[in-house]
């Protein structure tokens, strides 16, 4: 248990995790108070990484459930070992012989059956998924429900009845409880709104896009041999991409990968060329990467254009004296088009000069 929250950024710190003071104060909390943390943010911002280093530095055991669409009672909690069952039928035929030898009648044979049933539905054949491993387990254990948006609303609702108690029951074994309830963590992606009753069981955290420096520190600390200037450039196009409009944003995941890219290519500066070849590193897809190329494309044209209005003598009007160019254009005079620059005077054209 963490003595304080400070603690816990020094504990995650050494996980090579960048936690926030929100993330420190959510790990605290959940520690003391014994209830499951329910984190949501976009995918790749380390959500179920957190679980993992937080693991880590509480000596658990970490057992992983990960969610999808369909994912019933049988795959999340438990199953008979059917195989099992029939192979040790098969071993146990002859000794199945000599017990109804006694029997004279089918009612008694079932009945002689029934006294035994109780052998082929005991734990011996009972398979446990990951809720039950958890709360089977002797060993401090952390439960990481990954994705949770992604099961049904029925699956939510079991869910919500095993968080609640630590406790399940099993017909034909009874009710199995947790001696030493686990740590708990559940991920969502957002991708559907999760029950209020599961909120409320639940610490809430929210994990989303890190600012640019906290981005840089997250890449210095994982790709360690990437040069300053070339992260920094790295970071700052993968913040400008998270304000274009995209069907995917680039996540902190893509960052490091993107980084390690760059690293391995030897890339010392970003430029076109190597934008266009490892450009789908960040985005996944092809609107989103033709998206970004011609905002890159567009940026580049402008900073060609700034740079030669900046060069001596850019901007300069051709046709104008010195110091005309910066008279507000009443004032200028427009040669080439008023005939009086030839009778700076005014009276017209001359005499037979029609």
């Amino acid at each position: 248990m963490f003595p304080s929250a400070e603690s816990v950024r020094t504990s995650l710190a050494g996980q090579n995790y960048i936690a926030t003071r929100e993330i420190c104060t959510a790990l605290y909390l959940a520690e003391g108070m014994g209830k499951p943390i329910l984190v949501e943010g976009p995918a790749g911002v380390g959500k179920t990484e957190l679980s993992k280093v937080w693991a880590a530095a509480t000596g658990r055991d970490l057992i992983r459930l990960q969610c999808y669409e369909g994912l019933d009672e049988s795959k999340a909690l438990y199953e008979w070992e059917y195989g099992k069952q029939m192979l040790y039928t098969q071993l146990l035929r002859d000794k199945l012989q000599q017990i109804l030898a006694g029997a004279s009648t089918l009612s008694e044979a079932a009945d002689l059956v029934a006294k035994e049933e109780d052998i082929f539905f005991s734990q011996r054949f009972l398979l446990s998924r990951p809720l039950l491993r958890a709360i089977r387990a002797q060993e401090p254990t952390l439960l990481l429900v990954d994705e949770v948006d992604r099961a049904d609303a029925e699956f939510e609702a079991f869910l919500l009845e095993v968080l609640s108690d630590f406790q399940v029951s099993i017909p034909e074994v009874g009710t199995i409880r947790a001696s030493k309830p686990p740590a708990v963590l559940l991920t969502s992606n957002n991708t559907r709104e999760l029950s209020e009753a599961l909120k409320r069981r639940c610490l809430y955290l929210f994990i989303g896009y890190p600012t640019p420096e906290a981005e840089l520190e997250v890449v210095r600390l994982k790709v360690p041999g990437l040069a300053e200037s070339l992260a920094k450039e790295a970071v700052a196009f993968v913040q400008r991409l998270r304000q274009m409009d995209l069907k995917k944003h680039p996540s902190v995941s893509e960052t490091i990968d993107w980084a390690k890219a760059l690293l391995m290519l030897n890339v010392q500066r970003l430029d076109e060329a190597t934008l266009n070849a490892t450009l789908t590193v960040l985005l996944k897809h092809e609107q989103d990467v033709l998206r970004a190329r011609r905002a890159s494309e567009a940026e580049r044209a402008g900073h060609k254009a700034a740079e030669a209005l900046r060069r001596p003598g850019a901007g300069r009007h051709e046709g104008l004296e010195d110091g005309e160019a910066d008279w507000p254009p009443a004032r200028r005079r427009r040669r080439g088009r008023d005939p009086r620059f030839e009778d700076p005077f005014g009276h017209g054209p001359r005499r037979g000069e029609d």
